[in-house]
Parts: C-alpha cells; sequence; structure tokens
C-alpha cells in the first residue's frame, strides 16, 4: 500500500469541527470513483485505516466518515456505545453526519473524484450508516453493509434510495435480530429496490475484523470476509461501469 496516500480532513457541521481520513492513490491524475466509507462503532481506528487504504488500491478514492467529532476516538467498547447510542436513537442527526462526510468526499480538492461514481460502505453500526444515507435519498450508485444492523424508523424513507443496496449479513450474527432481515426484505421490495442480502453459514458479528475475537459473538472469519469483499467489489464493478 505504499502508493496510497492518508489524508485528515477536516470540515465542519454546525460549527464543531469533524476529522475524516482520505485514502487515495496520490500518483492518480484520472477523476476516480468516490467511497463513503462509515466505521465500526469504534470510529475512525488504525484498522478502519488499513481497510480504507486496502480499498482505494482498488482504484477509489475513499473517505472515513468521522461520525462522531474531532477528538471523539472512542478507546473501548463502553465509549463507543456512549458516541453511537444517541446517533443510532436519533437517524435525522445520523444522516446529518454523514451528508457532511459525503458533501466532503465529493467536493474534495486533495483527489480528483469523479462526482458522478458515488458509493458507501460500512461495518457494524457503520453499515447501519450507510443505509440511512441511501435511505435519505444520497445520489449514490450503490449501498453496501458488512454485518450491519438493518432496521429503520421510517421504512417508507426506502423510496429515497436511488441506488443498488447490499447487505452482507453473517447468518449466525447475535447483534442482527433475525427478525430484522424479512422486515428488510418487505421494507426493499415496497420501494422496488434493487437489492441483495447475503447470508454467510457460520459466521458472526465483526466476520471483517481481523481484532474480533469474541468466540459466537464478534469473531473474524477470513474466508467469508474475502467473499464479502470480492461482493462488494463486483457490485462497484458493475454500478460504475460507463
Amino acid at each position: 500500500m505504499e502508493s496510497i496516500t492518508l489524508q485528515s480532513v477536516v470540515y465542519q457541521i454546525d460549527g464543531q469541527p469533524y476529522e475524516g481520513r482520505l485514502a487515495y492513490d496520490s500518483s492518480r491524475v484520472d477523476p476516480l470513483p468516490g467511497l463513503l466509507m462509515a466505521p465500526n462503532w469504534m470510529g475512525i481506528s488504525t484498522g478502519a485505516e488499513e481497510i480504507a487504504k486496502s480499498v482505494a488500491e482498488q482504484g477509489y478514492v475513499v473517505l472515513i466518515a468521522d461520525l462522531y467529532g474531532q477528538g471523539i476516538r472512542p478507546a473501548n467498547g463502553d465509549e463507543a456505545g456512549g458516541a453511537m447510542m444517541p446517533l443510532k436513537n436519533d437517524r435525522a442527526l445520523l444522516r446529518k453526519r454523514m451528508w457532511a462526510a459525503y458533501d466532503t468526499l465529493r467536493n474534495t480538492s486533495f483527489a480528483k473524484v469523479d462526482s458522478s461514481k458515488l458509493a458507501t460502505f460500512g461495518f457494524c453500526f457503520g453499515g447501519c450508516c450507510s443505509l440511512e444515507l441511501a435511505r435519505g435519498g444520497a445520489p449514490l450508485k450503490a449501498a453496501i453493509s458488512f454485518h450491519g444492523t438493518l432496521d429503520t424508523p421510517n421504512p417508507i424513507d426506502a423510496n429515497s434510495i436511488k441506488g443498488a443496496v447490499l447487505v452482507l449479513h453473517g447468518a449466525s450474527d447475535p447483534l442482527v435480530p433475525n427478525e430484522q432481515l424479512p422486515v428488510f426484505e418487505t421494507e426493499m421490495n415496497a420501494a422496488a429496490v434493487d437489492w441483495q442480502l447475503i447470508s454467510y453459514g457460520g459466521a458472526v458479528h465483526s466476520f471483517t475484523d481481523p481484532h474480533a475475537n469474541v468466540p459466537g459473538k464478534m469473531m473474524y472469519d477470513a474466508k467469508t470476509a474475502k467473499r464479502a469483499f470480492i461482493a462488494m467489489h463486483n457490485l462497484l464493478d458493475e454500478v460504475f461501469r460507463d
């Protein structure tokens, strides 16, 4: 990943500073598709940065959204929960913060972004965030959720989704209740969304996170993670094709 630059990007929401991370290949002078990445509940972390860089290597400009605010970097689960829950309980505020990051990616001066080719992907809480941005009507070619919750307070908002939706789900994930799946499918079908939901047998929560090590609850699964990223890249190749 030597060619990938990781750049701090500070932006404002209601006068408060937020600091995302932009991953891009500085040797590329042509406009590239832009991907807004919503990290898991730990927010911007070394692990999130590694994912962003690996995805950027595939020919994308990737911005990790700062959902909590500059300087708010949870050090443990309690701090992460304290930062996350106000957003999970206020989807309008969550969407506002995702929209701000979306606009920052689209208008960045650090790298050339093809503003006609934008998508979002997220992990756990970030998967929820990516789906909410799509439900909020953002001009996205795709929204991709890795082991994220699927519930939303206003299912009718799915009518505002403009691109394809891909949900990559651990079939044994205890943190995404099974009853959310048929409700989500009904929501997507009612709005005639181009959607896919892939359930990976045996996978639990956080299956893409190499640091997840709570058996039966949150556990890294290298084989499933590889399959899920391939599914994401296949969809992005499709929706970004000229």
